[in-house]
């Protein structure tokens, strides 16, 4: 019996494969014990006694449940994205420095007041308004323009 380790190792050297992959029909293993050369064993394969078995694949279940859960919404986080990446801090001081800026013009322009500057300034400071758009479109909802001008936002 001791013998199968040899005949299992020539026959995967001739198969080409490993030998987990060398199957010896049960039936014949007194058979198989006997060979000691590569001659044997050759013979023993042709025979059908020796068979190499279909490599194993992964196996995909884990692969469908990582679909279904992404299916969900799940695993879709900024640690699952490749591509380029926006800083925030870097989105929101662009973004606060415009809206600043365009109080400022407001002021100077005395097209709000400046306690509706300060008011403003505080809101914006606060992430109240998403872009200088949104800004204007709070100033003109509210009335806070003076005397019915318009925001002067065009030079």
């Amino acid at each position: 019996m001791s013998n199968l380790k040899l005949v299992r190792r020539l026959a995967a050297r001739i198969l080409k494969v490993g030998e987990s992959r060398i199957w010896i029909d049960p039936e014949e293993v007194e058979r198989a014990s006997m060979a000691i050369s590569r001659e044997d064993v050759k013979r023993l394969i042709h025979d059908g006694v020796i068979t190499k078995r279909p490599a194993s694949t992964p196996s995909r279940g884990r692969a469908r449940i990582r679909k279904e859960r992404k299916k969900r919404g799940r695993r879709r986080g900024p640690g699952s994205r490749k591509g380029p990446r926006f800083d925030e801090k870097d989105l929101w001081v662009s973004r606060i420095r415009a809206q600043r800026k365009f109080l400022r013009t407001l002021k100077e322009k005395g097209v709000i007041s400046r306690k509706t500057y300060r008011k403003l300034y505080a809101l914006a400071k606060g992430g109240m308004f998403r872009s200088v758009s949104h800004l204007r479109l709070y100033l003109q909802e509210h009335g806070l323009l003076k005397s019915g001008e318009e925001d002067g936002s065009r030079t």
